[in-house]
């Protein structure tokens, strides 16, 4: 079973989410989107079971003189990973509980953002999010909502990597909350243990104490991700599902008046709204004037900063413009850092189809 919620006091920028509610005490505020609560991808047709060993051996054998005398193993393959099923029953997760939703799209935020192009360390690869330590971290307060969830569906899909099956269940959701289909590909590997966790200073934070350093701050740690400031602009716009909650962030409130959608909303809200400080006893962050709209700070860098607002104006005018940003982006995201396998030559996939599946 995944790791249970470890206590922290740190909160995190991207939470993409409505977070579920974590007992922490809050600390330092971070750009955190708590969740409240996708897939172009061709799945693999399951193995063909031969009709007799003697056709399994004259298959084996003639694929050798085929190869030229190459050595094959006599290992049954991996049961192939049909992608359809696995969709269903994380889409069954959400259906039970709609806070879920936003929650695996956090979770395939931040087990992907923790990359570093520096050292090639962290990303969705190895899946070490589920690992006591790295789950712990304040900026992930929540998340075990979603990896406890998730660890059912691996239960019932063991053929699939945790490292995917997270990667996976954030694109599926964004598609069903209404989003666009956003590519996916199987082939990140698990981590064995919690000693490939990253350290807690991974993900941006929503204040810096000042205007300028806010803005410097989240360019900052986007170019550690390889990303340009259009594709920054581009995936903050997923703050479009989701709130804040003072008992997980220190913040508190919606983006937008529909957490559950997919949509440009975050950016029509951001330009469209007159936002001012909200007097409260909490850390700051702005209020439209319903009271019922919130913006972090680093929020409002985007709109105080002219090459960043210019990017804010192109996706509230254009929902396809930002749909097809942001899929490059996110694919990026959760791809940093992973080696995937070649294409397999065709003698080893007719190999498969004649092996019976472990």
């Amino acid at each position: 079973m995944s790791p249970p919620h470890e206590k922290s006091r740190l909160t995190s920028l991207y939470a993409f989410s409505l977070t579920v509610k974590a007992t922490s005490a809050v600390a330092p505020r971070s750009f955190a989107t708590e969740t409240s609560s996708a897939v172009k991808s061709s799945a693999s047709s399951p193995a063909k079971k031969p009709r007799s060993k003697t056709l399994l051996w004259m298959g084996v054998a003639g694929l050798t003189a085929a190869a030229g005398g190459v050595a094959l193993t006599t290992e049954p393959p991996a049961k192939p990973v049909d992608l359809a099923p696995i969709k269903e029953d994380i889409v069954a997760v959400f259906d039970e509980d709609n806070y879920m939703g936003p929650t695996m799209v956090r979770l395939a935020w931040h087990s992907s953002g923790s990359f570093s192009k520096t050292d090639g360390s962290g990303g969705s690869n190895g899946g070490t999010i589920r690992f006591k330590p790295q789950l712990g971290h304040g900026n992930n307060a929540g998340l075990y909502k979603a990896v406890d969830a998730l660890e059912k569906v691996k239960q019932k899909h063991p053929e699939i990597t945790y490292a995917d099956l997270y990667v996976l269940a954030g694109v599926t959701m964004i598609e069903e909350m209404g989003g666009p289909e956003i590519p996916f590909r199987l082939g990140r590997r698990d981590a064995e243990s919690s000693a490939e966790c990253v350290p807690e200073d991974r993900l941006p934070n929503a204040d810096m104490g000042s205007k300028t350093k806010t803005t410097q701050h989240i360019r900052d740690v986007f170019t550690r991700l390889g990303f340009t400031d259009r594709d920054m602009v581009a995936l903050i716009g997923a703050h479009a599902i989701g709130r804040c909650h003072t008992d997980a962030s220190g913040y508190s409130g919606p983006w937008t008046n529909s957490e559950w959608t997919f949509a440009n909303e975050f950016f029509v809200k951001l330009l469209g709204e007159k936002w001012t400080l909200k007097k409260w006893d909490g850390p700051e962050q702005y209020e439209d004037e319903s009271g019922e709209l919130m913006m972090l700070p680093a929020d409002m860098a985007l709109l105080r900063n002219p090459e960043l607002k210019k990017y804010v104006e192109m996706y509230a005018a254009d929902e396809e413009l930002w749909y097809e940003d942001f899929s490059k982006a996110f694919v990026k995201l959760t791809e940093n850092g992973v080696t995937f396998p070649e294409p397999q030559p065709a003698w080893r996939s007719f190999l498969a189809s004649i092996m019976p599946a472990k």
